[in-house]
């Protein structure tokens, strides 16, 4: 049998053993040697090129690492440094902050924090525009801006966006859900030159702030707080959104004027249905409230050029004077249906009657005193307080003005602590002309809202006094524990600011300074600044567990001006300051 083969041939392969190597290293070392030193030091530079430039990135990208950690960590600023070591009792639920030292905050769960946005740069405006105020100077006014970042950091880690935060529980209050604290904060943040805080609450309102709720807002609260806060904001920084932000809320708020049957407004409106009413417990609005619009509106209409804002808010000024006023005062309460005032109602400076006397000379200076039955009715109406409601009390000759009590009008001895805004005001008016008596009056008052603190073992003024009137008493001035809260408002620091402003005495200076210390040691928690019940007893304050909007807008504000070496940073030749702490241009046409 033959058997076919098939022959196959294959190349011979050489295996590499130990007398046979391919080396790698043998080959780059002969490529080596076959360069010029011209070649050789090309390659040399190339490489030295290439490793600085890596080691550039690398520190670059360590740089960036660290700048954005210390951008998204909200520290806790300084308290300051209280002269007395006093220890303060606070309740178990509440984290304190010690006064010369701040504890470190542990960060709350992601999904109940509600944090500020970091800011977005092609939002900012550029640095040259707007009103340029000068930097914090001297420690006072140091430590009160860091009293607002501390306010502020608690409000942006657990209320953004809301109305108010609660700084105990670490959550948030709303009200007209329109994020009253950021719309209400933001000429104080320009004031105090803190833009990047600035930056991110301007980014909220073009992001973030609607008006499309369907819910009843009340039109004096939404107007000061609201309209007030964007159009300051506006005259300050001179950036457009805030004039169209008023714009909008001016215009949903024009209902409460359109649909009275009468020149005095509804209190109330719903900002989707366009609905406005009184409020549901009575069919009467506040005196004060309606007329304490004016400044306001008359803004906005010469601020856009739309007359109709004016027009519709100084008719309630043009009827009010129209109206009978005994001794120039009015009743606190004034129903829209019928125009008229409600007969036997309460006539007194603080509550739902106070702001009416100050919006009369805020509006005569605002339209470059051209209006003349504005001072005249506010001259009538000095003249009535001081025939018809100012006393002294037996013991310490301490002036205060007391209330007439609805129906019989007979004199009750009790003064709110928002009366204090008066000898703030009178000092204004001296300052553009009024009678040199009245600056007499506000400085005795002055001494009255001053020991209204002083008098209280924690510094700290309670809503209400009381006063004897003969010499049985023990006390010629006293509280009421229901009266004996603090909201942290402003009245007294807003008249001190006024009062230093236009005379100069730093006097006014160190009382500020003592409450802004008892500010810090009883109020100040690791969230913010809290309400307390109590101004009795340092041992058991009872915080309430609130911050309002007012406390940014204008407590803090004022206290900042206050404590400045410029006692004219906010001039008051140039701008008239709203009922919320808003400073509007005067003569603006």
């Amino acid at each position: 049998m033959i058997k076919d083969h098939v022959s196959l041939n294959f190349d011979t392969v050489l295996l590499p053993g130990p007398a046979q190597k391919y080396s790698c290293k043998s080959f780059y070392r002969r490529f080596w040697r076959q360069l010029s030193k011209l070649q050789k030091l090309i390659l040399y530079l190339l490489a030295s090129v290439i490793l600085i430039s890596l080691l550039l990135w690398f520190i670059g990208s360590t740089k960036n690492l660290e700048e954005l950690s210390e951008t998204n960590a909200i520290k806790l600023p300084q308290a300051t440094i209280w002269p007395q070591n006093v220890k303060v009792n606070l309740p178990n639920y509440v984290d304190s902050v010690k006064i010369n030292e701040i504890e470190d905050v542990e960060t709350p769960d992601q999904k109940e924090q509600i944090a500020a946005p970091i800011s977005n740069d092609a939002a900012n405006l550029p640095s040259g525009e707007g009103i340029q105020f000068m930097p914090a100077t001297g420690h006072r006014q140091t430590a009160v801006l860091n009293a607002f970042k501390h306010a502020w950091k608690g409000y942006c880690s657990y209320a953004w966006g809301h109305d108010h935060v609660k700084p105990i529980s670490r959550k948030y209050q709303d009200w007209f859900n329109l994020g009253l604290t950021i719309v209400d904060s933001l000429d104080t943040l320009w004031i105090m030159n803190l833009k990047k805080e600035f930056d991110e609450a301007r980014e909220w309102v073009s992001t973030s702030f609607n008006l499309d709720h369907y819910k009843d807002v009340n039109l004096f609260e939404t107007t000061i707080r609201v309209l007030g806060g964007f159009l300051s904001a506006y005259h300050l920084s001179g950036d457009s959104l805030f004039l169209d932000k008023a714009l909008d809320i001016g215009s949903r708020l024009m209902p409460c004027f359109t649909k009275s049957p009468s020149p005095i407004p509804y209190s109330d409106v719903n900002l989707i249905s366009h609905m406005a009413h009184s409020p549901k417990w009575s069919p009467d609005s506040s005196t004060a409230e309606v007329s304490t619009i004016q400044l306001e509106f008359r803004d906005l209409s010469r601020s856009t050029g739309t007359q109709n804002f004016e027009n519709v808010a100084f008719k309630v000024s043009e009827h009010i004077h129209t109206l009978e006023k005994p001794n120039g005062l009015v009743p606190i309460y004034i129903n829209p249906n019928t125009g008229k005032f409600h007969r036997g109602s309460e006539i007194k400076i603080g509550a739902r009657g106070d702001s009416y006397y100050e919006y009369l000379l805020k509006q005569w200076i605002q339209t470059g005193k051209s209006i003349d039955f504005l001072k005249d009715d506010y001259l009538e109406a000095i003249d009535g307080i001081i025939t018809q409601l100012v006393r002294t009390s037996p013991k310490r000759n301490l002036t205060y003005i007391g209330e007439l009590k609805a129906g019989s009008r007979n004199f009750h001895p009790k003064m709110d602590h928002l009366v204090c805004y008066l000898p703030g005001t009178l000092a204004l008016g001296v300052h553009y002309g009024m009678p040199s008596s009245h600056m007499r009056l506000a400085e005795k008052l002055m001494e009255t809202c001053y020991r209204m603190y002083a008098d209280q073992p924690t510094f700290l003024s309670p809503e209400i006094v009381y006063f004897g009137t003969n010499m049985d008493v023990n006390q010629d001035m006293y509280v009421n524990i229901n009266d004996a809260h603090s909201l942290l408002r402003p009245e007294f620091v807003e008249s001190l600011w006024y009062m230093y402003q236009i005379s100069g005495n730093t006097t006014y200076q160190d009382w500020g300074w003592l409450i802004f210390q008892a500010f810090e040691r009883y109020t100040k928690v690791a969230g913010g600044f809290t309400s307390i019940s109590n101004v009795l007893d340092p041992e058991d304050t009872r915080p309430q567990d609130m911050t309002e909007s007012f406390f940014f807008a204008e407590t803090l504000k004022y206290l900042y001006l206050l404590m400045s070496d410029d006692q004219h940073m906010l001039s008051i030749d140039k701008y008239v300051v709203n009922s919320e702490g808003h400073p509007l241009p005067i003569n603006n046409r």
